[in-house]
């Protein structure tokens, strides 16, 4: 190992990259084309069935705390 410490960090970074190079990449589990579908059903009509059933009110005080929680509270 060098000396100069940015060489050796360089090193251990070289020797690790080396060693993910041969590491076997997993593979993804395979998806149930059943449970796709009814996702895709339900994950679209999800949002619009919720501001559906919620009062205007409400909507407007979730709305209120995620400007607020995005950009804070402005002076």
């Amino acid at each position: 190992m060098p000396a100069d410490p940015n060489k050796r960090a360089k090193a251990t970074v070289d020797a690790i990259d080396a060693i993910l190079d041969r590491w076997p990449e997993r593979e993804a589990p395979e998806k149930d084309p059943e449970r796709v579908a009814r996702g895709k059903v339900s994950g679209a009509k999800g949002g619009k069935v919720r501001a559906e059933r919620l009062s205007p009110d409400r909507r407007r005080e979730i709305a209120q705390a995620a400007a607020r929680a995005r950009w804070g509270t402005r002076p």
